[in-house]
């Protein structure tokens, strides 16, 4: 038996906001992204969701999100834990979104909603945050037989914990759904992406 595994992506930092790639860039969350974490963690309460162990990336737009969320839903307190930490973008850190296919195609994936690049110099592929994603759930496994756990990370690192949960190509995670700040999903023994659907709160 394993304990029952949730993601949440951070809220909206300062990068999201301008439009750049950030990776293992370090910028805080914005106003927007402390709201978003504060609704995530009054949804979680709404919900009478109860987890047993927070474990955030050390990046602060993750760690500030976990704080707010533990602190308003009354959970524990994230521990860090370094292998959360988004995808490295190699030399596409820092650059403009807009410039994705200028400086990536036809190496590329586009859905709806965002452009993934897959190998520039320098960065991590999506089979290389499977076999991450696959040490992250060894890790929390070893440490909870039982409960729930809640992981607090990134977009790209996300999807590819529940590509290494599921099973399910990672091309196809790409383009299934859109895992935005504030995000909550439950990757726990699900065919398909369980997103949780947050009550609306108006502050």
């Amino acid at each position: 038996m394993t304990a029952e595994i949730f993601i949440a992506r951070h809220g909206q930092n300062e990068d999201n906001v301008n439009g750049i790639l950030n990776g293992h860039r370090d910028l805080p969350l914005t106003k927007v992204g402390r709201e978003q974490a504060k609704q995530l963690g009054e949804g979680i309460k709404d919900m009478d969701l109860h987890f047993d162990a927070i474990y955030t990336s050390p990046l602060s737009r993750a760690k500030e999100t976990a704080e707010i969320v533990s602190d308003v839903a009354g959970l524990p307190q994230p521990a860090v834990y370094d292998r959360l930490i988004e995808r490295d973008f190699g030399i596409m850190t820092g650059q403009p979104i807009a410039k994705i296919e200028e400086l990536c195609a036809p190496d590329t994936i586009k859905t709806d909603t965002i452009t993934y690049f897959l190998s520039p110099e320098g960065a991590e592929t999506f089979p290389d945050l499977i076999q991450r994603g696959k040490e992250i759930l060894d890790y929390i496994g070893e440490r909870h037989t039982s409960g729930k756990v809640l992981l607090v990370c990134h977009g790209d690192i996300g999807k590819m914990i529940y590509c290494a949960a599921t099973g399910k190509d990672w091309h196809q995670v790409l383009t299934d759904f859109h895992f935005g700040n504030g995000d909550l999903i439950d990757i726990s023994g699900q065919g398909e992406a369980h997103k949780i659907k947050m009550p609306q709160f108006n502050h």
